[in-house]
C-alpha cells in the first residue's frame, strides 16, 4: 500500500487556503528568502498560518529554499530553515547542497532545479539524504522507470503548468540577458520571447517567433500510468497564479486522482476531507498556452508555441463572418459580454473583450485582426469567474459522535476518519425526560449540526435518552468537542520520513562541472566529501559569454521538421537572435538533446 500525493502550488496564505480547501494533499510555498520564484515570498506568520490550517487535513506545507547560496548567506538560511521547521513545515525543497551538511531536522526534497535526468543521479541523491527527488519535467515514462527501478526514493513529478524549456537548474539564459538569474529565483524567461533563426550565412530562416516557448503541460490522462511508472506526488506549476487558477485546476485533478483511486486498492489518499464545490473544474478556462505532453512518451515534435507565449485559452472555433461593429463564428460559441478573447490571424495574435452578444453576432471592444477564418480563443471566461469566486466550496472531515446522558451528568465523544477522538463532559445533574424517543431525536439534531467547522458529523449515536438534557447543553458540549479536535489534529505529528547522509555515498561522476553551480564552501565540501575529484568554478559566478547557457529535451530542428536523425544531410550550423543577443545550437543526436550557447557581443 502506498499514497499518491497532489501537490498545488500557493502564492500565500490565501491561495494555499484555496488548495487546501479544494483538495490538495500537500502545498509547497515560499519563505521570506531563497525561493526560487522570488515575487511568491511569504513571511513566516504567513507560513505558519498555512501550517495550522493545512494540518487540520492532514495536509502536508513543503517550502521551497531552493536558490544556490553565497557563502555570505549560508548562516542567514540555516537560520530560516530552523525558524521554518519550528512552526512545523513538512519538508523543505533544496537546490543547494549546503543545506545537507547543516543537519537539518526535516525532510529534505531535492528540487527539480537540481536537474535530476538518471537513475545513478537519483540514487546519488537518496543515499545523501533526500527523502524525494523532484524530477526533471522533460523526462519520459521509460526514463522514470529507469529511475524507479534503481531507487526507494520518493519521486515527485510536474503534470500541468508551465514547462522551462531549459533542464531546470541547468539554465543561465536568463543570466546571458540579465542581472537576473533563475537559479536565483529571479528569471527574467527570455524564453518566452521572439527570435529570429538563422542559418550560418546569415540567413533568417523564420522571423520574430516564440522559437523557445513551449505549450504548457497536462498529464491529466496520463496520472495511472505515472502512479504504476513509480511517481509519488503529482505537482502542478504556478507559485505565482491566483486563486482563481488554483480553485480550478487543483479540484480538476482532485477529481482525476479519486476517479483513479475508486478502483486502485494498492493506493492511499494521504490527507482526508470531502470537497464540495458548486462548479464543474475546467482547466482549459485557466491560464493555458495550449496544453501538452511534451516528452512523456518520448522527444517529439508539436510542443511549441511560435506565435506567441501568452495564455491563449480554450479554442471556439474560426470566425465565419464580419461586420462592421461585429462577426460571427463557425459552430457553437458561448460567449457572453466581460469575456475576453485571443484572435491568431496569419502568424498575428490580438487581443479584445466582449461587449455584448446579439443572436449569433458577436460584438467586441474592437474588430482589430478580427478577419474571416481566424481562430478565436477565450482566454477569459466572466462566467465561469464568477462561479469559481462564489463556490460555498467546503472540505469537511467526516465525524461520528457517541452521547451519553446518565443522572450525574453527560459526555460526547467524537471519533474522526483516522480514529482520532475527543471526548467532553459535564458533571450536572440531570432530571428524567418527559419523552426518552422525543429526548433522543433532539439530541441526534443537535449534535449534527456541524455549521461552519472542518468536520461533518455523519453518525450520532444517543444513550441514557430517558434523562433530558437542554438543546443549549447539548449545542455547547458540542462546539467544544468540535473544537478541541480540531486542535487535536492539528496538533497531532504528521508522518515523516527524514534520512541521514553516512558520507558512504559516492558522486557518480569524477568532475562536478560549472553547471552544478557549486557556489559556497559547504557544497563545496559535501561533494569532496562523496568522492568527486574536481570542481569546477561555478558559471552562475562567471562570464556566460562563449558558454552553454541551456540544455534542453526540446529541439527547434525537430519542431521545424529538419531533425538530424532523420535526415542526416542537412548541414551548417544554426543561430537564434533577438536584438543584441546570439546563440548558437548545438544539436547532440545521440542523446536528443539541444543546446545553446552564447554568442553575444557583450558590452565592453
Amino acid at each position: 500500500m502506498r499514497y499518491i500525493e497532489l501537490l498545488s502550488p500557493a502564492k500565500d496564505y490565501d491561495t494555499a487556503r484555496a488548495a487546501v480547501d479544494h483538495g490538495a494533499d500537500a502545498i509547497y510555498m515560499g519563505g521570506a528568502r531563497f525561493g526560487a520564484r522570488h515575487a511568491a515570498a511569504n513571511s513566516l506568520d504567513d507560513v505558519a498560518r498555512t501550517v495550522e490550517y493545512a494540518h487540520q487535513y492532514g495536509v502536508r506545507v513543503h517550502t521551497t529554499l531552493n536558490t544556490v547560496l553565497y557563502d555570505n548567506e549560508l548562516a542567514d538560511a540555516e537560520q530560516m530553515a530552523r525558524e521554518l521547521i519550528d512552526i512545523g513545515v513538512d519538508a523543505l525543497i533544496v537546490q543547494d547542497m549546503a543545506l545537507l551538511r547543516m543537519n537539518l531536522p526535516v525532510e529534505l526534497h531535492a528540487s527539480t532545479q537540481v536537474g535530476t535526468t538518471t537513475p545513478e543521479g537519483a540514487l546519488f541523491l537518496e543515499q545523501c539524504g533526500f527523502s524525494r527527488v523532484i524530477l526533471e519535467r522533460a523526462l519520459s515514462l521509460e526514463e522514470i522507470r529507469r529511475i524507479r527501478e534503481a531507487t526507494t526514493v520518493e519521486m515527485e513529478c510536474f503534470v500541468h503548468g508551465a514547462i522551462c524549456v531549459g533542464h531546470s537548474g541547468r539554465c543561465f539564459l536568463s543570466r546571458a540577458t540579465s542581472q537576473r538569474s533563475g537559479n536565483r529565483g529571479e528569471c527574467s524567461q527570455p524564453c518566452r520571447l521572439p527570435y529570429d533563426l538563422k542559418d550560418e550565412r546569415g540567413r533568417t530562416l523564420l522571423a520574430g517567433k516564440h522559437l523557445l516557448s513551449v505549450r504548457d503541460m497536462d498529464l491529466s490522462d496520463d496520472l495511472e500510468a505515472l502512479m504504476d511508472a513509480g511517481i509519488t506526488s503529482f505537482k502542478i506549476e504556478g507559485r505565482l497564479k491566483d486563486s482563481r487558477y488554483i480553485k480550478n485546476v487543483v479540484n480538476y485533478y482532485r477529481r482525476r486522482i479519486d476517479a483513479i483511486l475508486q478502483h486502485r486498492h494498492d493506493i492511499l489518499r494521504p490527507s482526508v476531507g470531502v470537497t464540495t464545490t458548486e462548479f464543474e473544474p475546467n482547466p482549459h478556462k485557466s491560464f493555458t498556452r495550449g496544453a501538452s505532453q511534451y516528452m512523456l512518451y518520448g522527444k517529439r515534435s508539436g510542443v511549441a508555441s511560435f506565435d506567441t507565449p501568452k495564455a491563449v485559452g480554450e479554442y471556439l472555433g474560426t470566425v465565419e463572418s464580419t461586420s462592421r461593429k461585429g462577426f460571427s463564428i463557425k459552430g457553437k460559441a458561448d460567449l457572453t459580454a466581460g469575456d475576453g478573447i485571443c484572435i491568431i490571424t496569419d502568424g498575428s495574435i490580438y487581443g479584445t473583450n466582449i461587449n455584448a452578444v446579439e443572436g449569433g453576432t458577436i460584438l467586441p471592444n474592437r474588430m482589430e485582426g478580427i478577419t474571416a477564418g481566424a481562430k478565436v480563443y477565450r482566454n477569459y471566461d466572466h462566467r465561469f469567474s464568477l462561479l469559481l469566486d462564489r463556490s460555498r466550496t467546503q472540505r469537511k472531515i467526516d465525524c461520528k459522535a457517541e452521547l451519553a446522558l446518565s443522572s450525574d451528568g453527560i459526555s460526547l465523544t467524537l471519533c474522526d476518519e483516522e480514529n482520532i477522538s475527543v471526548t467532553i463532559t459535564r458533571t450536572t445533574t440531570l432530571e428524567a425526560a418527559s419523552d426518552a424517543t422525543k429526548m433522543a431525536d433532539t439530541a441526534r439534531r443537535q449534535i449534527a449540526k456541524s455549521g461552519g467547522t472542518i468536520f461533518s458529523i455523519s453518525e450520532v449515536a444517543v444513550s441514557g435518552a430517558e434523562y433530558f438534557a437542554p438543546a443549549s447543553l447539548l449545542a455547547d458540549l458540542r462546539r467544544e468537542a468540535l473544537e478541541a479536535l480540531r486542535v487535536k489534529r492539528i496538533q497531532r505529528p504528521l508522518s515523516h520520513k527524514i534520512m541521514a547522509d553516512d558520507g558512504s555515498a559516492r558522486y557518480p561522476y569524477q568532475v562536478v562541472t560549472r553547471y552544478e553551480n557549486v557556489t559556497n564552501s559547504l557544497s563545496r565540501e559535501f561533494y569532496l566529501s562523496h568522492g568527486a575529484k574536481q570542481i569546477e568554478p561555478a558559471l552562475e559566478l562567471q562570464p556566460t559569454a562563449g558558454e552553454r547557457v541551456m540544455i534542453s529535451s526540446y529541439c527547434i530542428r525537430r519542431e521545424i521538421g529538419q531533425c538530424l536523425k532523420q535526415n542526416p544531410t542537412l548541414k551548417g550550423n544554426l543561430y537564434i537572435e533577438h536584438s543584441t543577443a546570439r546563440y548558437m545550437l548545438g544539436f547532440d543526436c545521440q542523446r536528443c538533446l539541444m543546446t545553446l550557447t552564447d554568442c553575444s557581443e557583450k558590452k565592453k
